[in-house]
């Protein structure tokens, strides 16, 4: 199947689209908070695959617009302790495919980790799913040309969970920097945070209760480690990307959205570490991105979570916590805002009763039903996350890249193009 890339013009226009009408008028569930649940015969059927940490979250989230009737995950304890946690009456299954199979399940929430998430999209599209699928959205670049084709070919809603898209201080940000409240876009600057260190781990038996060779999917068969599933397999590029696509899936994505471009040089420079059996993402890290408009963007691993927004007449600083006029720990005095009249921007309206997270899955849900594209949809998340990787693949080149986002291919770098995509297992391949 061929896998036509995205233009960066029809990128652009999407993401000022999403930027105007997201922005100002929510792009969030209309819904209010104390509206009464619909009939039984109205309310979809929810699918659930991946209930450790976040799994369970969504799917909790889900539950207040739709009726949980499958769950899925390889591991069994989880798989129990779930359908206790919502109410006992789904069908449990171990693997995926098996939910997909369902009649009776028409939306799906995939919890699972990264080195799954495009798979399952996948395949849920091509079951005639709706998904709400957690960040990061691919383990590759390209995966997520093959995951947008088939959204594209198989016309089914799906929502990353990116939920800071919906977080009305991340939108009020973007919004102020499109309507050039700091001027003339120069910089962004992001602080993820340090990735773990650790090892060697110790090999162990499989426990009784956890398909391991089901977890691993399309990574290579090694033997069982406990640090390498659940939370900690974010720090194995196996499986994740370390900070770089956890909270770069966030973070550089509100950049990216912000600025309304694409990378086009890309020097990245990190400490690798080389301990057998231990965390292998890098520590140490810094990122340039040079954009296609110009502005240059950072990722670095130390200082303050957030991001920072500079233009030649002003800045502004964004995290989960606060948006600021400048870096500091306290926000600066109204009167130091000279460049800005904070009376007169067009703040992003909320739905409803709804905060700003479970708006999130409301805006998925309200897709569902009007069959419209949400706010974190999954070209532009395709874009965000394929940063992120571009980001890992020079710090493990340890050179300056140039990409080309239209081809979707680094230039004249065959090298570099060999980290598009990764061997996968017989059986569990993206395609």
């Amino acid at each position: 199947m061929s896998q036509p890339t995205l233009d960066r013009r029809h990128w652009i226009a999407q993401v000022s689209a999403a930027a105007s009408s997201a922005l100002v008028f929510g792009g969030l569930s209309t819904a209010a908070a104390d509206e009464k649940p619909r009939d039984a015969n109205s309310r979809l059927g929810v699918g659930a695959i991946g209930l450790r940490y976040q799994g369970s979250v969504i799917t909790e989230k889900a539950a207040a617009h739709g009726d949980v009737v499958a769950l899925a995950d390889v591991d069994r304890e989880i798989l129990e302790k779930a359908n206790h946690d919502f109410g006992g009456k789904s069908k449990l299954m171990e693997d995926y495919r098996d939910l997909l199979a369902r009649d009776d399940v028409d939306v799906v929430m995939i919890g699972t980790p990264d080195h799954w998430h495009s798979k399952m999209v996948i395949d849920a599209c091509r079951a005639g799913k709706d998904v709400y699928c957690e960040k990061p959205l691919t383990l590759t670049i390209d995966e997520g040309k093959t995951l947008h084709n088939v959204v594209r070919e198989t016309g089914r809603v799906v929502q990353v969970g990116s939920w800071q898209r919906s977080d009305s201080r991340f939108r009020t940000a973007v919004e102020m920097v499109r309507q050039g409240w700091v001027g003339a876009l120069q910089r962004v600057d992001i602080v993820l945070g340090k990735n773990k260190t650790g090892g060697p781990f110790a090999k162990q038996p499989v426990p009784k209760n956890l398909n391991w060779d089901l977890w691993q999917g399309q990574t290579p068969d090694v033997a069982y480690i406990p640090e390498r599933s659940h939370y900690t397999f974010r720090w194995w590029y196996e499986y994740s990307g370390g900070q770089m696509t956890d909270w770069g899936a966030h973070h550089i994505d509100i950049g990216q959205w912000g600025a309304g471009a694409l990378p086009v040089e890309i020097e990245g420079t990190a400490k690798m570490p080389n301990v057998a059996d231990g965390y292998n993402v890098a520590i140490d890290y810094h990122v340039r991105y040079k954009l296609d408009n110009g502005v240059e963007m950072t990722v670095a691993d130390n200082g303050r979570n957030g991001l920072m927004f500079t233009g030649d007449k002003g800045r502004l600083f964004v995290n989960r916590g606060s948006l600021e006029g400048a870096p500091t720990e306290k926000p600066l005095p109204r009167e130091e805002f000279t460049l800005y009249n904070f009376d007169n921007l067009t703040r992003p309206e909320r739905a409803g009763k709804l905060d700003a997270i479970v708006n999130h899955m409301g805006n998925f849900f309200d897709c569902v039903a009007a069959r419209k594209t949400p706010i974190s949809d999954v070209e532009g998340q395709h874009r965000s996350v394929s940063t992120c990787h571009l980001g890992n693949i020079s710090m493990k080149l340890g050179r300056k890249l140039t990409w080309d986002p239209k081809s979707e291919t680094f230039v004249g770098d065959d090298e570099a193009n060999q980290h598009l995509r990764r061997e996968q297992r017989p059986g569990f391949e993206v395609a």
